[in-house]
């Protein structure tokens, strides 16, 4: 199983936080190592987060939320 964490945003701040601004895949679906699966949203920045491994997504957070960096948002069976 591969965590899939929200990005480091500050090297300065280790409780940034950010919003997950979009899923481009829903849970339970097929996911290919490299295949962009999420956008998320972090003061006036977005960035697309690529699937670290091929499997199946497992969503720990939904759209909207905020998470501080480096929480896992979800998971890749």
């Amino acid at each position: 199983m591969t965590d899939v964490v929200f990005p480091q945003v500050s090297a300065e701040d280790p409780n940034a936080e950010g919003a997950v601004a979009t899923w481009f895949v829903a849970d339970g679906e097929s996911v290919s190592e490299g295949q962009l699966i999420a956008e998320v949203a972090v003061d006036k920045v977005d960035m697309e987060i690529p699937a670290p491994s091929s499997g199946v997504l497992r969503l720990r957070v939904q759209e909207g939320d905020v998470v501080r960096q480096g929480a896992v948002i979800a998971k890749i069976e």
